[in-house]
């Protein structure tokens, strides 16, 4: 149930960003969930596209280095406290939270949030114990 992630380096400077998609696009990948973290000279890039095949070959071409994480798409009621259903269990089972980021989810009324834990076999455990749906990338690709 794992969601393959990709990551890229980025330097921090005027248009970089733009060209990062601009390859992607001329490689006809569309991304579905994005996340940028930055620092004073770089950043880091990471997505969930819906071809990393694709992505991958074409950012490697312009002299990318890509980057593969796995990680979770995980359903969230869009609801107040929807997020804490979630987090709170983690927290409880002392499993540690890396980073999250939101999905672009059309198709429905509950969110989706990418989430990366320091240890997803436990994760996967304690989402099952709540039945908090997990998606697979076939699942998202075909959202």
């Amino acid at each position: 149930m794992f969601v393959e992630q990709i990551s890229i380096f980025i330097e921090n400077k005027e248009g970089r960003l733009a060209e990062v998609t601009a390859i992607l696009r001329d490689a006809n990948v569309n991304i579905r969930a994005l996340s940028l973290a930055d620092t004073t000279d770089f950043g880091v890039f990471r997505l969930i596209v819906d071809n990393n095949e694709a992505a991958e070959k074409a950012l490697q071409k312009e002299g990318f280095k890509v980057g593969k994480t796995q990680v979770l798409a995980v359903e969230v009621q869009d609801e107040p406290g929807g997020l804490n259903k979630i987090l709170d269990p983690f927290v409880e089972n002392e499993v540690n939270l890396e980073y999250m980021y939101a999905f672009a989810n059309p198709k429905g009324k509950a969110a989706i949030m990418i989430f990366r834990f320091d240890d997803h076999d436990k994760a996967l455990k304690i989402l099952a114990q709540k039945n908090i749906k997990v998606f697979s990338s076939q699942e998202l690709h075909n959202l």
